[in-house]
């Protein structure tokens, strides 16, 4: 498991070039032709001569989630991040067959999930460490049982609930297996647990939640990059049977065949989205057909 410092330094040059060195991995495994290859290197020539990405970047500090969500709550479902869509559909084909009964929303933020669990006929309990995220979530479904709580302690009782639902959640974990545990112990025998969590391969290109504090410093929330393997240590040895595992990829991102448009950083808030358009071509390289999330299906034996 990679350790994440405490201090992160962003220039968006740095950025730029990673894109381009992943676009040429994939031109050297046979994706891409020599003019393809060549085109990257002269634009990395024409990114390295550029004075407007000469400047000094940014140094951001890794806050925790109770911090980091206090600030992302005012803005989490508007207009809504670009993984609930994909996320949701998957989500809804597993949960939709399933018999109704008591329902965990674990680490629950603005209960989009509470809400779906309860229209499905589940009683519902949510639980969050953040109490922001909480009071949006007690408004959104009123009927459910929203509950202040950790991943690692749930308050709930043993062999308590029917399904468990944990959503975009884990990659702030270090260490999945004792989250695991917990969900086993607050599972019944043969209830169903679902996890999405942003897939490792995104975060490895630079898709890490961002947040300026109260005092307008940049913070970065954490996020591991967490392998199938990861999960699947976790899961087996408490009794949780895999019953399916999903990989949404993504799309290119940006027009290739839109004018280059005249070199801006901008502000902190906007990367790394507002720097795509600068190497549009090796955006849409690097980022083929990878996989923005992964979701799970378990059930406990």
């Amino acid at each position: 498991m990679p350790h994440l410092s405490g201090t992160i330094y962003q220039k968006p040059l740095a950025y730029l070039l990673g894109l381009e060195g992943v676009a040429l991995l994939r031109a050297f495994a046979g994706e891409h032709d020599r003019d393809f290859t060549e085109a990257r290197i002269a634009e990395i020539r024409r990114l390295l001569a550029e004075p407007a990405l000469g400047g000094d970047g940014a140094a951001a500090r890794r806050v925790d989630t109770v911090a980091g969500y206090r600030v992302w709550s005012a803005t989490y479902d508007e207009p809504g991040n670009g993984l609930f869509g994909s996320e949701e559909s998957v989500v809804a084909e597993i949960l939709d067959p399933l018999p109704t009964g008591l329902a965990l929303d674990a680490a629950c933020g603005t209960g989009r999930h509470s809400e779906r669990l309860a229209a499905l006929g589940h009683r519902v309990i949510g639980v969050d460490s953040s109490p922001e995220m909480l009071a949006l979530a007690r408004a959104r479904v009123p009927q459910a049982d929203f509950r202040p709580g950790d991943l690692l302690a749930l308050p709930v009782p043993d062999d308590h609930v029917d399904v468990a639902v944990c959503a975009l959640a884990l990659t702030h974990l270090p260490d999945l297996r004792p989250v695991f545990a917990e969900f086993a112990r607050v599972l019944r025998p043969g209830g169903h647990l679902v996890i999405t969590d942003v897939h490792q391969e995104l975060v490895s290109l630079g898709s890490v939640p961002r947040v300026r504090s109260t005092g307008g410093e940049p913070g970065l929330l954490p996020a591991y990059r967490h392998r199938a393997s990861d999960y699947l240590d976790a899961a087996l040895p408490v009794g949780l049977r895999v019953r399916r595992c999903a990989e949404p990829r993504i799309t290119a991102r940006v027009d290739p065949d839109r004018p280059a448009p005249e070199i801006v950083v901008g502000p902190w808030d906007g990367w790394p989205w507002s720097l795509m358009d600068i190497v549009a071509t090796a955006v849409n390289a690097a980022h083929a057909d990878v996989p923005a999330l992964i979701i799970w299906h378990f059930q406990l034996d």
